[in-house]
């Protein structure tokens, strides 16, 4: 990045990074590289790139003459973007806010899409549950996140990460932390460190629960309050019958229950068979994680 701010691209272009898309654009040949070989494509899948900025992974991917959908909000970069692989027949570009993209206008087929991008911090969680409303069209989504978002949706039971991103995100994909990137390998590098995750949506939930509005909105409440136990922070939801069926302490706070309990709390709120003798089984699993 020169004195006027300007970033320049490997073509020679030059760009302005504007803060208020939070662009920091990847130019780190390595890291290319390997995020390029996490997301390869099979035949009949379909390659969406969210906010490609200056081309660094764009030029490598429609290189493998498979077809690619770029989304870019930045009038400069996407007539930039036009301009340098408009004349590729595989490549189609978006000019708008992604969070009012329909993502079901790409394909009909499921688990067909492979999305990928350098998400900024101010979009990223809004941006998956948006994508999650597409999930049975996913095959997998590889992201670039700061760092600490990444260990959010990575993180387990009764540790300061794990909350409500954490719980929505495992219940719907599997997560798989890939690798670190150090700011160095940006332009202009940001203050933060950054890390690369795949999200994968699960065929079927490793907890799955019938009532999934419920689940979502017991997660929610729960983490709204995370400082109190759950009996409080659910009181108007789960009541000291339904906790004795649960065979969980509602002393405990929101952090210290697993997918699987809250799963469990939604079930039996919402009357599923065979609940009982789950919620033992899971009661056990959950003694044996707490014990010391």
């Amino acid at each position: 990045m020169n004195r006027r701010g300007l970033v320049t691209g490997v073509d020679g272009f030059q760009h302005q990074a504007r803060k208020r898309f939070g662009q920091n654009f990847l130019h780190d040949e390595h890291v290319i590289a390997r995020i390029v070989k996490a997301i390869t494509p099979a035949p009949n899948q379909h390659l969406i790139e969210i906010g490609p900025g200056q081309g660094a992974i764009t030029a490598p991917l429609l290189a493998l003459g498979k077809g690619l959908s770029v989304i870019e909000i930045d009038r400069d970069l996407a007539a930039h973007l036009r301009q340098r692989f408009g004349a590729n027949p595989g490549f189609t570009l978006i000019e708008r806010d992604v969070l009012e993209v329909d993502f079901a206008q790409f394909t009909t087929t499921p688990r067909s899409l492979r999305i990928l991008g350098n998400l900024p911090y101010n979009i990223s969680t809004p941006l998956l549950f948006h994508l999650l409303r597409y999930q049975a069209l996913i095959h997998d989504m590889v992201f670039m996140l700061q760092r600490e978002v990444v260990d959010r949706l990575a993180a387990q039971p009764g540790t300061a990460d794990y909350g409500r991103l954490s719980v929505m995100m495992q219940y719907h994909c599997k997560v798989e932390r890939l690798f670190n990137v150090r700011p160095s390998a940006f332009n202009p590098p940001p203050k933060v460190e950054s890390a690369i995750v795949r999200l994968e949506p699960w065929p079927t939930p490793p907890h799955p629960v019938r009532d999934e509005k419920l689940f979502a909105d017991l997660v929610r409440e729960a983490f709204n309050q995370r400082r109190k136990t759950v009996r409080n922070a659910l009181k108007q939801r789960v009541n000291a019958a339904q906790w004795q069926r649960s065979h969980l302490d509602p002393a405990l706070r929101p952090e210290n229950l697993s997918l699987g309990d809250y799963a469990r709390i939604t079930a039996i709120i919402t009357g599923e068979n065979g609940v009982e003798e789950q919620a033992k089984e899971q009661a056990k699993e959950h003694e044996e994680r707490t014990d010391p």
